[in-house]
């Protein structure tokens, strides 16, 4: 079949799995189709409900884009893993690059890695609140990396000025490759465990954390496991909820990052809402909506790590595969200590110290 009855077929398909009254997220439609989400947004070219955004032939590729977002005010910014979905509502900061490495920081606070963002689209879609506008990017395999969506504090002008300056509508039907095989652990056998706990008591600053899983051959989940409880305790996977409903009565603020290969998006501040729907923990506030699927939570960590400012605490949650769903700090100040009501309450969960 051609790429337009490709199309053609995909969207009958999704249309039928919708006939029931059914109203799946677009990511869950696309799974259950068996494509990638970002298949269902290539489809919709021909319609014109989507439109392809040029990526600039430079080291920050779709950055050039969020260069321009400052001049739409508020949006609301979406990150999100297999497990975790982060939304933030504010203004874009000029962003900052470093070849393909960069950030925003401001309302909307990223970490971007932008050599993972590999095709971006405009989407309008009708909703059961009106229509909807997005920029959505996804990585080569067509997975989402990050969406912008304008709100009602959007300057819609600005907006769709950005989007008819980058469109390329010309481009060739998106070929999204399948997924690397995941590479296996290696085995806690064959780890120099007592190494890898010298070098974690050696840590001066918490990102120096990735090289040393890098250089002893360990992943994130597995580092848990072989760090001893003195460095990381499991608890259950409740104790977000309690460490959550603890930091909202106190009003302590903290920092929720949750990242995936090509974004990290980070929230500062308190929290106050705190909701569970099924199996979903859900922080509901004003600017912040942060949205946990237990079910596919595998286990929760109090970690410690040593730092020249002094020790800081964080609680991280691990999905199925191993991958970080979320991790939540208490806030701290460049080159200050960690506060001490968010050491009070995570290390007091479930005993953990």
């Amino acid at each position: 079949m051609s790429s337009q009855e490709l199309a053609t077929d995909l969207l009958e398909r999704e249309a039928a799995l919708r006939a029931d009254g059914a109203n799946p997220r677009m990511r869950d439609a696309a799974a259950a189709l068996g494509v990638p989400e970002a298949a269902l947004l290539e489809a919709r070219r021909a319609g014109g409900a989507a439109v392809r955004l040029r990526r600039a032939d430079v080291a920050e590729g779709f950055g050039t884009i969020l260069a321009r977002l400052p001049e739409v005010g508020e949006v609301m910014a979406l990150t999100r893993n297999e497990t975790c979905v982060h939304e933030l509502t504010g203004r874009f900061s000029e962003p900052a690059f470093e070849g393909a490495m960069g950030q925003v920081v401001g309302e909307i606070d990223l970490r971007l890695f932008m050599q993972h963002w590999r095709y971006g689209y405009c989407l309008d879609e009708d909703t059961r609140s009106g229509p909807r506008r997005s920029l959505q990017f996804f990585d080569a395999t067509g997975t989402a990396i990050h969406k912008v969506y304008a709100t009602g504090g959007t300057d819609r002008a600005a907006f769709d000025a950005i989007v008819a300056a980058v469109a390329d509508p010309d481009a060739a039907p998106a070929a999204f490759v399948l997924p690397k095989p995941r590479a296996g652990e290696r085995p806690d056998g064959e780890i120099d465990v007592a190494g890898f706990r010298a070098a974690w008591d050696g840590l001066g600053m918490t990102h120096e954390f990735f090289m040393i899983l890098r250089r002893f051959g360990v992943t994130r989940a597995q580092g848990m496991r072989l760090a001893g409880p003195e460095r990381a305790r499991q608890v259950p996977v409740s104790a977000l909820r309690a460490v959550l409903d603890g930091v909202a009565a106190e009003g302590v603020p903290i920092m929720v990052f949750v990242s995936n290969p090509g974004c990290v998006q980070i929230e500062t501040g308190p929290v106050q809402r705190i909701v569970e729907v099924g199996s979903w923990l859900n922080v509901l506030d004003p600017g912040f909506n942060l949205h946990l699927d237990t079910a596919g939570v595998a286990g929760a960590w109090v970690v410690r790590k040593p730092s020249v400012n002094g020790e800081i605490h964080s609680l991280e949650v691990y999905d199925s595969a191993g991958d970080l769903a979320c991790q939540i700090f208490g806030h701290r100040k460049a080159g200050g200590r960690e506060l001490a009501e968010w050491r009070g309450l995570v290390t007091g969960v479930a005993g953990a110290a």
